[in-house]
């Protein structure tokens, strides 16, 4: 019990990696032969967590209500329900791929009548050559398993378990398995897995790009794909959970012996930096950190957007991601405030007290501007009625802002697509009559795609490209589109796709700014007529404030692994082609 209600601690502080479904599969160890001892349970209920733990806390209850004492007695408890075992695997399902059912929630199942091979996965992870897996094992793959990532690696982890069971049926060598398996795998993944005969193990891949940490005393061993979810399910301090490096695993043998073993020579590490700017929860200390310095690096920026008129500038935040990034940017202004304080004051030669308190009481304006609603449910299915219900998702604080004087500065996490903030959040502001709308992005402009677990796949959806191509319009130069598509071709004909990223020359004939420019006004109705300016992150900047999570793909174009460069000209042939479809 006392696992299990880890177990749910762990998924609920983890929530925000994945809300379209849950899973949970647990292994019970030293059962009779004949007997059950893995069981899986899934759910895509709306509150899928609470209904999977509904679930399991129902056959408790009907088990005490004949039995009152049986809590008394943990063996006869391990006998009569299902998920009472020594080993607990638990995910929460982000749909990046495939539809969103309950067969594609994890974990994954094996069955068989040996223990050893049967096994459960569930991980954090997209691999970009699930085709050249499922052929390497000589399966053809069904339509569910084409479009299902794990699915394609647990038949090569299957395949491996099934041949080692063969030749050593007394021990299941897992380590010897995954130097097989692993080595196969293109993508970031951080995958977990038990094993029917009691063997529990977690791997990373070699640069690193999936986040993941551990812990283990004499009672347990965990593992999760964020730090602060151990920290506070089994309240221990920062500095004994541990990151599992790249390339290794954890494995904990059935005698509860833990090995951490390098499986996978570890390549330049490239942690996924969009981790810390949005995905992971920022209530780990690091990434708390990382999110103020991301803030406080704009700061510049924003302070020459705003002609360092303080007085007459309101700062905001779009809830709720932002919020941290927000509190850096408030920080770096009044640096620079106090720093204008101490030279005015210094400056004086007779100090005028109400002078004085006047100056020593100028703040830095800030506001709750942006409001954000319930999920609201669109009941109207005509476009135009949609659109007008988008529009609401975000309310907004009146009487705030000085119309006609007031800049208003609202910081957000990251711009993909910029819908929302066309549909919604710019609208929304523009009714408070500000004299100019500055949106600042903690991140830097999102240009590629990403098929490493945050699933960005379509080239057209991202606002940065649709920038680039519209210059690219206005300065006669769609030509060079055609000539990148047909390079791509070259490239695919020759079963070189992987070898460039031939997108980056998109990009290349514009500066960071005239792309941001374009932006703004991408996202800037017709109708709107107040002035519209879009700052980003610098990749410097980036860097300096996520030092260790280097991975910026996403933002830069330089993927880690072959797969990535096949992905993103696979999604620019798709733009060309009018293929509304991934690119992996």
């Amino acid at each position: 019990m006392w696992g299990l209600n880890k177990l749910y601690l762990l998924m609920e502080k983890q929530h925000n990696r994945g809300q379209d479904g849950a899973g949970v599969a647990a292994v019970k160890m030293s059962v009779e032969p004949g007997y059950p001892f893995l069981h899986r349970i899934r759910s895509t209920a709306t509150q899928a967590i609470a209904d999977v733990f509904r679930q399991i806390g129902e056959e408790v209850n009907e088990l005490e209500k004949f039995n009152p004492d049986i809590k008394k007695y943990p063996g006869l408890m391990k006998g009569h329900l299902k998920f009472m075992g020594e080993l607990l695997l638990g995910h929460l399902r982000y749909g990046t791929q495939g539809k969103n059912n309950v067969e594609f929630c994890h974990p994954f199942i094996k069955r068989h009548t040996i223990p050893a091979r049967n096994l459960a996965l569930a991980g954090n992870f997209n691999l970009v050559n699930t085709d050249e897996l499922f052929a390497l094992v000589n399966i053809d793959p069904g339509e569910f398993q084409k479009q299902s990532d794990l699915a394609a690696m647990m038949e090569v982890i299957y395949h491996f378990l099934v041949n080692e069971d063969e030749a050593h049926p007394e021990q299941t060598n897992i380590k010897s398995i995954l130097k097989k398996a692993l080595p196969l795998f293109d993508g970031g993944f951080h995958v977990g897995g038990v094993t029917g005969n009691g063997v529990g193990f977690v791997f990373r891949d070699a640069h690193g790009i999936r986040p993941s940490y551990y812990y283990y005393n004499d009672e347990v061993a965990v593992a999760a794909s964020e730090r602060a979810a151990i920290r506070t399910a089994f309240n221990v301090g920062e500095n004994e959970v541990r990151e599992l490096m790249p390339g290794q695993a954890m494995i904990v043998n059935q005698d509860g012996e833990i090995e951490i073993a390098q499986i996978l020579e570890p390549k330049e590490r490239k942690a996924c930096s969009f981790e810390r700017i949005y995905f992971s929860r920022g209530s780990d200390e690091k990434i708390y950190n990382e999110r103020k310095a991301l803030g406080y690096h704009l700061s510049k920026q924003v302070l020459e957007a705003i002609d360092f008129d303080l007085k007459n500038t309101i700062f905001s935040f779009i809830p709720n991601t932002a919020e941290v990034a927000f509190y850096g940017l408030i920080k770096g202004c009044e640096d620079y405030l106090n720093k204008i304080k101490v030279e005015r004051i210094s400056s004086w030669s007779i100090v005028d007290p109400e002078k004085l308190y006047e100056m020593i009481n100028r703040k830095i304006r800030m506001e709750k501007i942006a409001i954000k609603d319930v999920k609201m449910r669109t009941f109207i299915t005509e476009d135009a009625g949609r659109s007008e219900m988008v529009q609401h998702v975000y309310d907004i604080t009146y009487g705030t802002v000085r119309k006609g004087i007031d800049t208003l500065v609202v910081i957000d996490d990251s711009i993909v697509r910029g819908t929302t903030l066309k549909e919604s959040i710019i609208r929304m502001l523009a009714r408070l009559e500000p004299k100019k709308i500055i949106i600042v992005s903690s991140s830097p402009q999102i240009r590629y795609p990403d098929c490493y677990g945050i699933d960005m796949s379509k080239m057209g959806e991202f606002i940065a490209f649709n920038a680039a191509v519209e210059l690219m319009r206005e300065k006669g130069k769609l030509n060079c589109l055609k000539e990148l598509l047909e390079k791509c071709k070259e490239l695919q004909r020759n079963n070189q796709l992987h070898t460039e990223n031939v997108v980056q020359h998109v990009y290349k004939s514009f500066t960071t700014e005239q792309i941001s420019a374009k932006i703004a006004e991408l996202i800037t109705s017709k109708e709107i007529r107040i002035p519209v300016e879009v700052i980003f992150q610098s990749i410097e900047t980036l860097h300096q404030s996520c030092p260790n999570n280097l991975g910026d793909w996403y933002f830069t174009g330089n993927y880690p692994t072959p797969g990535g460069n096949r992905v993103v000209n696979r999604a620019f042939i798709n733009y060309m082609e009018g293929k509304n479809i991934r690119g992996y």
